[in-house]
């Protein structure tokens, strides 16, 4: 198929898939005609790649899994590397989802320190006023 219709069925744009061929992770052939043909074998490897991309995976993460894939492998994560990069992302996420933990508590206490705040301001007086909005 040519590049036109890989683009298509994989759900992305020629322009990323030249990308991803300068950076090595797909190959194109040359038709007699001098088009950059491809296989349903490079439609799984965007795949594999659009799909990683999906979950946060950088492009470079992707590597090891279309490695894997072109070594003659039912899927890419049928390698070692590829679970080690499987690994590394799960504890980036992990870190990820503490941080944002940490950050609910914080916010979560200054909203209670607001609302006890604007709860006392308002039996003796005016409610009062945010000057942001107009």
């Amino acid at each position: 198929m040519r590049i036109g219709e890989l683009a298509e069925r994989a759900g992305t744009t020629t322009r990323t898939l030249r990308y991803y061929e300068s950076r090595g992770l797909l190959s194109a052939r040359r038709s007699d005609n001098g088009y950059r043909a491809y296989d349903e074998d490079d439609l799984r490897l965007v795949q594999q790649i659009r799909t990683l991309q999906d979950f946060g995976f950088e492009l470079e993460e992707t590597r090891p899994f279309v490695e894997c894939l072109r070594a003659g492998h039912p899927a890419g994560d049928a390698c070692p590397a590829s679970l080690v990069v499987y690994r590394r992302k799960l504890d980036e996420l992990d870190s990820l989802i503490e941080q944002l933990r940490a950050v609910r508590a914080q916010v979560g206490a200054e909203l209670a320190r607001a609302e006890l705040e604007a709860g006392a301001a308002l039996p003796g007086g005016p409610e009062p006023r945010c000057e942001l909005g107009g």
